[in-house]
Parts: C-alpha cells; sequence; structure tokens
C-alpha cells in the first residue's frame, strides 16, 4: 500500500474499551489544508460542533486528527464539548501544535462522558508511538466492525508522484445522506482548500451518501480530508485539467470503503447493488436507488432469497419520482447470471429456483431500467438478519466486553 508523505499514525487501547484499541491520531508533519462533511441529524456530537466551528475559522493549518470509539460524546451537554476542547488542548500540547489545528471525532454509545482521564492518558501514550503505518489507527476507530477499512491509491500529475490514502469505520446505523459512519482521508497532493472541498462533496454524494445499512442516521457521522502538499505537484485548483485525475482517484476510494462499510452491515450477509439505469436525470436516479437500497422489506426478502421482485417496484414507487411504470425494466444478476423478472411494467415468466440461485450469492445486483432517458446512479446495502436485531436489542451490554 502506498501511503502519502508526511503523516503519522498510531492506535492503543486507553482503558475505555477492555481489550480492543480505543484511541487513535493520525499526525502530519506539515500543515494541512483541511475540509469535512458532517452529520444532518439535528442532534450533533460534541466533536461534530467542535469540527465545524473550527474548519469554519481555520482550513489550511490543520495538523492532527484524534478519535476515540465507544463512547460517542453526543447529548453529553457543555461538558461535553469542554470535553472535546480538552481533548483538542492535550493533543496540542503533546504534539506541540496549536489547538486549532486539532480536529476530533468520537463514535460508540450516546449519553456517556468521556473519561477524561484515560483519554489524556491515552493521547501522551498515542503521540509517543506515532509511524507511518496506519494499521493500529483503523483498528483505534472500529465499533461493531468486524475488519478495517483502507483503500489507497497513488497515480502520477504532470510526472509527480500524488498518494491518497482512506480510512474508514461504519457497520451498524448507516443510511443515505451522510450515511453514518467515520471516514478520514490523507493525502501528499498539493490542492487547493476550495478544490478539495469540491472534490470532496461531489465524491460523498455518489459514494457514502449512497449506502445504507439500517435507515438510521448517526449523531456522529462525518469525512474529514486532508491534504499536506507534500507531493510537490502544481497546486490543483477546481478549474485544473488535473483535477478531474485527483477526484477520480479519491472517488475509488469513497467507493471501495463504502463498499466495504455495507459489506460489514451488522448481520449482513449480503452485498446489495441497486443500479438505476436510463433515468431522465441523475437526481431521479439516485432517489430511486437509495429508495430501494433503503427498503426494509427488499433486504428482508433478499436476506430469504426470496423471488418477491413487487417489493422492489413498490420501493421505486414511492421514491417521490415521477416515472411510467409501464416502462420499467427489472432484472436481477449475480454477476454471472441475469433473470428478468419484469418487462415493460408486466411481469415475466421465470424459473423460481434460477431467481433462488442468483439470490443465493454473496453480492446481489438490481438493474432497474427505468428507459426514459440516458443517466443512470448505483446506491449499495446489505440484507437484514436475525443477528442484527440480536446485536442491537443488546447493544450496550455487547459494548460493555469490547
Amino acid at each position: 500500500m502506498e501511503l502519502p508523505k508526511g503523516f503519522l499514525f498510531s492506535g492503543l487501547n486507553c482503558g475505555i474499551k477492555r481489550y480492543r484499541k480505543d484511541l487513535g491520531i493520525a499526525y502530519s508533519i506539515f500543515d494541512c489544508v483541511a475540509t469535512g462533511l458532517f452529520t444532518t441529524n439535528t442532534v450533533k456530537a460534541a466533536p461534530i460542533l467542535y469540527n465545524m466551528n473550527l474548519l469554519g475559522e481555520n482550513c489550511t493549518k490543520i495538523r492532527a486528527v484524534v478519535v476515540n470509539s465507544k463512547i460517542a460524546n453526543s447529548c453529553t451537554g457543555q461538558q461535553g464539548l469542554e470535553n472535546a476542547y480538552r481533548t483538542a488542548q492535550k493533543a496540542a500540547q503533546v504534539l506541540q501544535i496549536d489547538q486549532r489545528s486539532v480536529l476530533l471525532a468520537s463514535t460508540g454509545i450516546i449519553g456517556l462522558q468521556l473519561p477524561m482521564d484515560k483519554i489524556e492518558a491515552g493521547i501522551e501514550e498515542a503521540s509517543k508511538c506515532l509511524n507511518e503505518d496506519p494499521t493500529p489507527f483503523a483498528e483505534a476507530i472500529t465499533t461493531t466492525d468486524t475488519f478495517i477499512k483502507m483503500s489507497s491509491r497513488s497515480f502520477e500529475i504532470d510526472g509527480t508522484k500524488v498518494n491518497i490514502l482512506g480510512i474508514a469505520k461504519g457497520s451498524g446505523m448507516i443510511h443515505p445522506n451522510m450515511a453514518t459512519m467515520l471516514a478520514f482521508i490523507f493525502t501528499d497532493a498539493n490542492i487547493s482548500p476550495d478544490a478539495l472541498k469540491k472534490a470532496l462533496k461531489d465524491s460523498v454524494e455518489k459514494s457514502y451518501n449512497m449506502i445504507d445499512v439500517d435507515g438510521d442516521t448517526s449523531t456522529n457521522d462525518m469525512v474529514l480530508a486532508l491534504a499536506n502538499g507534500q507531493a510537490g505537484n502544481e497546486r490543483i485548483e477546481e478549474d485544473s485539467p488535473e483535477f478531474s485525475k485527483f477526484f477520480e482517484n479519491l472517488h475509488e476510494i469513497n467507493v471501495e470503503l463504502a463498499k466495504m462499510i455495507v459489506k460489514d452491515g451488522e448481520g449482513a450477509t449480503k452485498l446489495i447493488e441497486v443500479r438505476v439505469v436510463h433515468a431522465p436525470d441523475e437526481l431521479s436516479a439516485r432517489r430511486i436507488a437509495r429508495s430501494i437500497v433503503s427498503s426494509n422489506l427488499v433486504k428482508t426478502a433478499i436476506h430469504a432469497q426470496d423471488p418477491n421482485w413487487g417489493r422492489i417496484v413498490a420501493a421505486a414507487g414511492y421514491s417521490g419520482v415521477d416515472f411510467d411504470p409501464e416502462k420499467l425494466d427489472l432484472h436481477i444478476t449475480d454477476g454471472k447470471n441475469m433473470i428478468t423478472v419484469l418487462k415493460r411494467g408486466y411481469p415475466c415468466e421465470f424459473n423460481e429456483d434460477e431467481v433462488n440461485s442468483v439470490l443465493s450469492a454473496s453480492e446481489i445486483v438490481l438493474i432497474v431500467d427505468l428507459n426514459e432517458g440516458v443517466h443512470s446512479a448505483t446506491a449499495w446495502g446489505c440484507d437484514l438478519s436475525e443477528e442484527y436485531i440480536k446485536k442491537n436489542g443488546r447493544y450496550k451490554a455487547w459494548a460493555k466486553t469490547l
């Protein structure tokens, strides 16, 4: 894995969890241009409020991100905000940087205060073991995740090598519109604040905002992007020819991470991909794809390998998009075999055993053809199983075992 120049990482157990890593630091030796996108939930966690305020004042001299897991620092009032500032102050002290250059993230149980003695001691220790390996950081940000999520790309801009690294967490409380998760992008690209902001926003709209696990939107989700310019390329602007190449590689990473998140959905056994094609416009295609992938009835049918295609059509119908049902085609495929179950709005005869065989695959693709235009969109989700109910019915008790 090619890593961006000038970034160091660490992760350890500071005592919030019983055994697993629960505190991570990502640190840049050089000042970073930074941007972020945050939860649309009205209830926003303390680190979200802290970051939104900080990036409004300083988006060109960010140096570090401090993340804790198991406790969300959400719905914690003034004390929670004070703890967020205290966390940043401690990181600034041990890293010998300005407090206004430290971003924060928390994930876990809502309503609990951070154990600041453990957090501060953890930051002290984590600062001593910073190195180029991002794996401990990726481990420290997880909660119900069953595997760490990292992706990277290396490419050339005007003959100069540029690197991008993406690290994410998430498996439950995932729903489109700034999908519920944490994601961090680190790059050594020399890029302007406006160009980085546009690249991240446009990519998130077509990646994290197009995934769903359970329809719940968290109080803590965010995507942060930091660029320290150490690749030495000519600065990328919004209108630069090189912008599209940077965006393409960034977007590949975000899509890859987004798909990892839904594959790791709590209790998930199948990845569901919904492709809406030949739509009159991209927004309509996106709305229909998101509606289908978010449907619990579709999720449970896929889990049970039940060829109940009516649920898919119904979810498209209540998406709020005006389309002609009599032009609708619907195909189901596992990537090898494709079965058409609806043609021009009329049911097709098909062998249920063949459909059941397709639905037994670990990755299912639903192709919804509106036959009304040239635009398309893709959304990703997972099935809904009994295991999801077991995990979330006793989440706090389970969290104590970490």
